[in-house]
């Protein structure tokens, strides 16, 4: 038997096909992170998308300045407010990316066979001639015969609107390419991946730095999306930055797999990362299309084991235009999700893209009939004997409570915990049920002051496959029987309204 048919349950029924979707009290267990750009910033439309689902908000930082931003998530806490639905926030850095600026924002015309000028000289002009480029050692870095592809930055695919090059030759700092199809280029930033050639930028730039100490810190942000990951020692020196800046050293880090070095560096990676995001956009340039379906299943079953959350970026790239995706786009979403995925990243498709809300409604409604079907005997089996024993005493209740709310078909799960990682691990068994994480603030000090840490935990749960999470009464965050048991009762009727 096919293995994607061993993670649905069986038998199917047809007559189960035909049936309309059930409406269920919770959002689905998948996570639907929403990245917020033009189409996406308004009070209105942000209440809407967290109405439809979304749970993490991504501001990414290689466009837009500061103030922009700040706009947005200022418009997101109201959105927030006037919904009371939870939404966590991520900052996606910029890092090592190659980027062409065309400030004249004048659409330039390729066409198939004409060759090309990249050059590092920012005075020059954008052209169908010359692009200028952010890297003056492009040129010692690669080699004729390597492909070069420059898009519109959140790119959608279309081969109309990005351009192949290949390189001819390199004369000093310039670099001759040949258009291998005919495109034309809009917008004022193009995003430029050079296939499976080495970048000799820092992972986490200055200008990176600048933005966690400015932006990052005011608005204490719960995740890094460390672009084009490519080693460990990445994600040690973006938490050795994180850890001077007062209370982001509890920051969670994903690691943002992009390439060819980052993929060959995995396993050491998801030792170090807080969670895993598979940039399948980029990487598919990097690799050969073939074989990005494997890294996919490969990293997300790794992520899975790790107890780390894995998140799916690129899934439903004709939604930027249409109201409706692609048959192949809905399947690759259902695909994701029975692969075991905590969440899937929306890009373009909200942050410039003409149904954000549909983009959302639609996701939610394939997660949730693909978990409707998902074989969570199975997987438990698989990954009771991957941990095989002894376990860890924490793990072994954390197991041990998703076979005993399964065996007696509980609607929820609910955990008490002060870090969240009870919580994670119990998703780590993918149960069927919401998981009601209740977060338990603990008062702690650093010799200068007294301050409760809770509320980024709490946040941080938004991204775990299947975890709800609450923050408990910070005026009495005592484990005593009394304020356990006023919690329990909250719990109960919350879970009944």
């Amino acid at each position: 038997m096919p293995t994607s048919m061993l993670l649905m349950k069986e038998p199917i029924q047809l007559s189960s096909i035909l049936e309309p979707s059930q409406v269920i009290a919770f959002s689905t267990l998948t996570k639907i992170i929403g990245t917020l750009g033009p189409q996406s910033r308004s009070v209105e439309t942000l209440e809407n998308l967290l109405k439809a689902g979304m749970s993490v908000a991504r501001f990414d930082f290689s466009w837009g300045d500061e103030a922009y931003h700040q706009e947005t998530l200022e418009n997101l806490k109201t959105a927030v407010k006037n919904t009371r639905r939870l939404c966590a926030i991520m900052l996606d850095t910029v890092g090592p990316e190659l980027q062409v600026v065309n400030p004249s924002n004048e659409p330039i015309n390729l066409t198939q066979g004409d060759k090309i000028l990249l050059t590092p000289d920012k005075k020059v002009v954008a052209s169908s001639k010359i692009l200028p480029m952010n890297y003056p050692e492009l040129s010692y870095a690669i080699k004729p015969g390597d492909e070069i592809f420059v898009g519109q930055y959140l790119f959608t695919g279309s081969e109309s609107t990005s351009v192949w090059l290949e390189v001819i030759d390199a004369n000093g700092l310039d670099v001759e390419c040949m258009v291998k199809n005919t495109a034309t280029l809009t917008g004022t930033l193009f995003t430029a991946l050079a296939s499976q050639v080495r970048i000799a930028l820092p992972t986490l730039n200055d200008i990176d730095k600048t933005t966690l100490q400015t932006w990052g810190m005011r608005n204490q942000i719960d995740f890094v999306s460390l672009s084009h990951t490519r080693h460990a020692n990445d994600v040690r020196l973006a938490r050795s930055q994180l850890s001077k800046l007062g209370d982001l050293y509890q920051t969670q880090i994903f690691a943002k797999i992009e390439n060819v070095e980052g993929l060959e560096h995995f396993d050491e990676i998801l030792k170090e990362a807080d969670g895993i995001i598979l940039s399948r956009g980029n990487l598919g340039i990097d690799l050969p299309a073939e074989k990005v379906f494997l890294f996919q299943k490969t990293a997300i079953q790794k992520c899975n084991l790790a107890g780390k959350p894995a998140i799916i970026t690129r899934v439903v790239d004709s939604m930027v235009d249409s109201p409706r995706p692609t048959r192949a786009e809905a399947t690759d979403v259902a695909n994701a999700v029975l692969d075991g995925t905590d969440g899937i990243m929306l890009g373009a498709e909200t942050l410039r893209g003409n149904y954000p809300v549909e983009t959302i409604t639609t996701i939610r409604k394939i997660c949730g009939e693909a978990e409707n079907v998902y074989n969570q005997s199975l997987y438990f089996k698989k990954t009771i004997k991957a941990v095989g024993e002894p376990m860890m005493h924490l793990e072994s209740i954390a197991s041990s409570a998703v076979k005993a709310a399964t065996k007696v078909q509980a609607s929820v799960i609910v955990v008490f915990t002060s870090s969240g990682r009870a919580a994670r691990l119990i998703s780590k068994y993918r149960p069927t049920m919401p998981v009601l994480t209740v977060v338990i603030p603990r008062l702690t000090t650093d010799h200068l002051r007294w301050s409760f840490t809770g509320a980024f935990q709490a946040r941080q749960c938004l991204i775990v496959r299947g975890l709800f999470p609450m923050l408990a009464d910070p005026q009495n965050p005592t484990d005593s029987s009394t304020s356990t048991n006023e919690m329990i009762l909250k719990v109960h009727l919350l879970t009944q309204t």
